[in-house]
């Protein structure tokens, strides 16, 4: 599910402010829509939504600054990309048994 701007700050609960200066470190990246709208509009996805949870419980609950959140989400996706990786790498590998 994708969703627009506008949606994703309800949703998230994020002041706009706020998501510009998420977007602009990049702890969020979301998919450019082409409408005949607006072109450059961007869409949301489900784990946009997700991942700005984090980042708000991260912020409030835990009171991690920003190079911390920088650093938990770097090792979040590197986490996620070695997942990806070794599931896609699982059909290959035999393990034997004994």
């Amino acid at each position: 599910m994708k969703v627009s701007r506008q949606e994703f700050l309800s949703i998230s609960g994020l002041t706009n402010e706020t998501l510009n200066a998420w977007l602009e470190e990049e702890w969020l990246i979301p998919t450019e829509s082409s409408t005949e709208v607006s072109p450059t509009e961007v869409a949301f996805s489900e784990v946009d939504v997700a991942r700005a949870r984090l980042i708000r419980d991260l912020q409030q609950d835990l009171g991690i600054n920003a190079e911390g959140v920088s650093v938990i989400l770097s090792l979040l996706d590197q986490l996620h990309g070695m997942r990806r990786t070794l599931a896609e790498l699982r059909p290959s590998i035999q393990i034997k048994s004994d």
